[in-house]
């Protein structure tokens, strides 16, 4: 087939080059692990990575998730290889794309003859495309056997195929080095030119529409005005053009549903914004859970407000200060309030069972609070937090460093708490009374909540560099955030800077996480704050793009002064984060100390969901941007969900684990997603008390570090994490996913003086 053949093919869709490479079976590649050798070229020493034959699951990655096997054409029958699909350098646990889209770094292993031997060919090129081969991207050489890093791969589902070309073929570039990015050279071809030799198909591509299930079942498009509103449960509302069975929309949850407000015979005042607090050292500060009524749009709702605010006070505080709270609780349930991030006494952590007694409806506490490290943090229930934290009970913590320069120049700070809640045709979707609802996939909200409202919107001059505190409140989403194009440079994390300040398209944020960001507007108009993912059709077996504006920012007309252009193009390096860090870089190439598996078990599921999830368990995106099943996620409670937290040496799970520290040491330990399970999710995992470093994910370092106490596991990766054991006490770890927490994925350690 000549190239513009291939090229007039590619734009009709499914080309006769997709349909030649499918009699050879590019189609069904990657099905099965490559059981051949090891990968050529593996520098020594290195940790084996997921295609390694042998190589322990989750050691690096799962296998099935994180690499690609290349089966050979008919032309070259002995050929053999494996692409890996690697975490690319930066920030975050995951590479994605300011859509949403998963980004790869693809590190390609060869065993192929010599390219002469084939025909007039110099060379060997690797290309990656979608399944119907269009549009299709120049990686780059690959060597006949070895192993080279050819760049990042961001399609939903794709191909990546290994072609063999001639120095002066349309689809060579010349002079370019192998593994460079497309276009490196003059002369770079849009297509192949020469036969194709290798093949293989993305692990995501596994997931298929459920023909037989739709055919068996049969498959609607209802919309809530459609369901039969019978119960409480039948108003969940479903995304916009997803596909559902029937039999899953009759589902229902093992519980009672309540709402805010049954029973209530208490004051109920009206929502206010928050608060500015500015506290000093060893002022105090009474504060209240009460009932609260709110508009969002044109539904009046009940919720809750710390001091009658959603979010609540906004306290700030020095570094190193020590507080009085004196927290009195008039609702209706059992609460606490928990200091999340916070190295503070463990006497005063907020958690029932653990810390302290719940405080009982018209009862109080008081909570002696210190800060003793710059950063953002917030405050939180830490009982029924899938209801309290969700309808309302959440403010942030500002702790102001002793540095004047510690996060360099702005022109204004904006502290951004980000939610959502789960709002169907009569108002908020009830929540079960006797335990949580929404155990298997956490409760996704589908109102998006800036400070508590729809509608965020900021107003800043021409050429403003704004510094962004952002948290995520919500119970289970996991956010990808961008401001329309604007240039974005990541500062801080949860419990301090970065080593280095870096560029980022977009800010991956999970349940729990905070993170520092100056964003610079540079010309007049408006900015959209937008959370962009990709959703997953899992009866159709499909990736669609969602977009949420989450608010706006307007820039005038008028030049915000001083300049600060220069300074906003500056990566600063951050001095006290890496005097901080240093000492503890002997110790990051330790052997792992301890492991944790998470994994999910249940029991009694109705039929239909237990086959839907066997099939849907071909494959598990790295991410769960949203809840696009939700009466089965509904149905599901910790009767029939559990979710664990496995310690694999001893087979004791979640508060049966039995860990004992002392003060001053320091444990690399290693959080392991299970792949083998009917559904598994990203896990955004929290330590309290304590403060740890990520070191790598899935096997790759990170490079630029910062203390967290919430870091994030992708789905079948693997995290290593170096925790710090400062702080004496009884402390817990656990999933910062609500419904996930009240589903048992949680354990408690002790560290003694």
């Amino acid at each position: 087939m000549t190239l513009a053949a291939r090229r007039s093919a590619g734009r009709r869709g499914a080309s006769p080059a997709a349909a030649a490479l499918g009699a050879v079976g590019v189609l069904g590649g990657g099905l099965w692990l490559w059981m051949g050798a090891a990968p050529p070229g593996m520098p020594p020493g290195q940790e084996a990575p997921p295609c390694t034959p042998g190589a322990a699951q989750g050691a690096a990655a799962s296998p099935d998730l994180y690499c690609m096997a290349l089966f050979p054409t008919p032309r070259v029958p002995g050929a053999a290889g494996t692409v890996e699909l690697r975490r690319p350098p930066g920030p975050f646990s995951m590479g994605v794309t300011p859509d949403g889209r998963l980004l790869y770094d693809a590190v390609i292993s060869t065993d192929l003859p010599p390219p002469s031997t084939l025909g007039p060919y110099d060379r060997y090129v690797a290309w990656a495309s979608t399944q119907v081969l269009s549009p299709i991207e120049r990686l780059g050489e690959v060597p006949a056997r070895g192993r080279v890093d050819v760049g990042q791969v961001g399609f939903n589902k794709f191909l990546i195929l290994i072609t063999a070309e001639s120095g002066t073929a349309p689809g060579a570039e010349a002079g370019a080095e192998p593994g460079a990015e497309p276009g490196a050279a003059e002369g770079a071809g849009a297509e192949p030119a020469g036969p194709y030799v290798l093949r293989a198909q993305s692990p995501s591509s596994r997931m298929q529409p459920a023909d037989f299930l739709e055919f068996a079942l049969g498959a609607s498009r209802m919309d809530p005005g459609e369901m039969a509103m019978d119960d409480a449960w039948s108003g969940v509302p479903m995304p916009d053009g997803v596909m559902m069975l029937p039999a899953l929309m009759e589902l229902r949850p093992d519980v009672q549903p309540w709402l805010p407000g049954d029973g209530w015979e208490g004051e109920i005042v009206d929502a206010r914004p928050r608060e500015l607090i500015e506290l000093a050292d060893g002022d105090s500060l009474a504060l209240d859970a009460v009932y609260v009524r709110r508009r969002i749009g044109s539904r009046e709702l009940l919720g809750y407000g710390f001091n009658g605010q959603i979010p609540g006070p906004l306290l700030w505080v020095p570094e190193d200060a020590t507080v009085t709270i004196d927290f009195t609780n008039r609702i209706d349930w059992p609460t606490a309030i928990h200091w999340h991030g916070l190295r503070l006494d463990n006497r005063f952590d907020g958690v029932p069972g653990v810390t302290q007694d719940p405080v009982a409806p018209g009862e109080s506490f008081r909570y002696t609070v210190h800060f003793p490290d710059p950063g953002l943090y917030w405050y939180h229930p830490h009982h029924r937090e899938d209801i309290q934290q969700d309808l309302g009970l959440a403010g942030n913590l500002m702790v102001r460093s002793g540095d004047p320069d510690y996060y360099g120049p702005v022109h204004r700070e904006e502290v951004v708490m980000l939610d959502d809640l789960l709002v169907g045709e009569h108002g908020i979707v009830p929540f079960g009374l006797e335990r949580a609802t929404h155990a298997l996939m956490g409760r996704f909200g589908n109102t998006m909540l800036v400070n508590g409202e729809p509608d965020y919107a900021l107003d800043v001059e021409r050429g403003s560099v704004v510094r962004f505190y952002f948290t995520n409140a919500s119970n289970t989403r996991t956010f990808n955030l961008s401001f329309g194009g604007a240039p974005m440079k990541l500062v801080g994390a949860d419990v301090g800077n970065f080593e280095r300040e870096a560029w980022v398209e977009s800010v991956i944020i999970a349940p729990a996480e905070r993170y520092i960001v100056h964003v610079a507007f540079p010309e007049s108009g408006s900015y959209a704050l937008l959370n962009r993912v990709q959703g997953i059709d899992h009866i159709g077996g499909s990736f669609f793009p969602e977009q949420d504006t989450l608010g706006v920012v307007r820039v005038g007309a008028g030049a915000a002064m001083p300049d600060l252009h220069a300074a906003f193009e500056t990566l600063r390096e951050n001095g006290r984060a890496s005097e901080e860090i240093a000492p503890y870089r002997p110790l990051f190439d330790r052997p792992v100390d301890l492991t944790l598996e998470l994994d999910m078990t249940t029991r009694g599921l109705p039929l239909v969901v237990e086959r839907l999830m066997q099939v849907d368990s071909s494959y598990f995106h790295p991410i769960e941007w949203s809840g696009t099943m939700p009466m089965m996620n509904l149905m599901s409670t910790p009767e029939n969900v559990s979710w664990t937290l496995r310690e694999p040496s001893t087979g004791l799970e979640n508060e049966a684990i039995q860990w004992t520290f002392r003060v001053g040491d320091v444990v690399r330990l290693r959080l392991r997603s299970r792949r083998e399970t009917l559904h598994q999710m990203q896990h955004p995992i929290h330590i309290h008390g304590q403060r740890f470093l990520v070191l790598a994910t899935n096997g790759v370092a990170h490079d630029n570090l910062a203390w967290k106490d919430t870091a994030v596991v992708p789905v079948g990766g693997a995290l290593d994490i170096l925790l710090e054991l400062s702080n004496p006490g009884r402390w817990m770890l656990h999933c910062h996913i609500a419904e996930h927490l009240e589903a048992g994925m949680k354990m408690v350690f002790t560290v003694e003086p």
